[in-house]
């Protein structure tokens, strides 16, 4: 088995790159010892405050944050760094190469009843000519994106990586490293699984409803099949579903805010996911176009979510798009 570090290093990863993969590994280290203490360190639990998004914070949602940004800022690579959990962006090093967006601890509700969390991040390169240090520079399309990933933080600790040259897992050994344990994923291009908050269906698009309605008529229905359903309610759990076994997860659109494209976070959550997705085969979309073509607006900016299987999101796609 490959350390982390020796196996990008091995794939010609820019060494630099190398260096801040290996950064954000010690802050993830961090919150999986926090998590495995759990109750025992007095990190269950809410706080009083709510993040920009308007949501509660557990106290390991602020635990999480405040340790990538420590980690994070002492690196000199780092020009800036943005959170869910955060208002505005940071900035750190001025002559910094690369810009940092994360979701310290996404599915943090699950944290008292135990279930998988995670921490995604994505890392982008600070766009050429820029002098100042403004929200502007993070706003770059999916695309642009240098590598991206995910910690999720299970029955044991498993790094999902991209940078560009296909998806590999790495899981975290008593030694304190991450070792290579899964290479090249791709992901199945038909699947008979979808994961959905069924509990939405009357806010959902009609084309929305049409598709998962037939998806539960089952071998009689148009599909000629029958699925199964997940909900974990982490993001970072059923997307390593789908990595692992293939599958659709979807998060749409729906009516409660028409103001708000979706609940996730295109720059935290819906780029870089998609790009492990399409880098390991798949396919991420908005129900309309791909996530990693959206152009952002602002750092906190909501998308749709469909991603997962080829020939399955390719059938939700061919719904919205009649």
């Amino acid at each position: 088995m490959q350390l982390l570090s020796n196996y990008l290093k091995h794939h010609d990863t820019d060494l630099e790159l190398v260096e801040l993969i290996d950064t954000l590994m010690i802050a993830c280290k961090e919150i999986a010892l926090q998590l495995r203490e759990g109750a025992l360190a007095g990190v269950l639990g809410t706080t009083e405050d709510t993040n920009v998004q308007g949501e509660t914070q557990k106290k390991l949602d602020v635990i999480a944050n405040d340790v990538l940004k420590k980690v994070l800022l002492d690196n000199p690579l780092v020009r800036g760094l943005a959170s869910e959990e955060e208002d505005d962006p940071v900035f750190g090093n001025p002559e910094g190469r690369y810009l940092v967006t994360f979701d310290p601890l996404d599915g943090s509700s699950n944290i008292d009843i135990n279930v998988s969390v995670g921490t995604i991040f994505s890392i982008l390169e600070v766009p050429e000519g820029a002098t100042e240090d403004n929200v502007d520079m993070f706003l770059q399309a999916g695309r642009k994106q240098v590598a991206s990933g995910y910690v999720l933080y299970g029955p044991s600790a498993v790094l999902t990586l991209t940078t560009g040259q296909g998806v590999n897992m790495f899981t975290l050994a008593h030694t304190g490293d991450f070792l290579l344990t899964r290479e090249n994923v791709q992901i199945p291009t038909q699947t008979k699984e979808f994961a959905i908050n069924m509990s939405n269906h009357r806010f959902w698009e009609p084309q929305m409803r049409n598709y998962i309605d037939d998806l539960l008529k089952g071998a009689e229905g148009p599909r000629g099949k029958n699925y199964n359903m997940r909900w974990i309610a982490s993001m970072v759990a059923e997307v390593h579903r789908v990595l692992t076994r293939g599958g659709l997860f979807t998060y749409p659109w729906d009516s409660r805010d028409p103001s708000k494209p979706g609940k996730l976070r295109l720059m935290y959550e819906g780029n870089p996911m998609s790009l492990l997705i399409e880098q390991a085969g798949g396919l991420s979309t908005t129900c309309y176009s791909d996530i990693l073509d959206v152009e952002p607006e602002h750092i906190h900016q909501r998308v749709a979510v469909a991603l997962g299987s080829k020939e399955e999101v390719d059938a939700l796609h061919g719904y919205h798009c009649k």
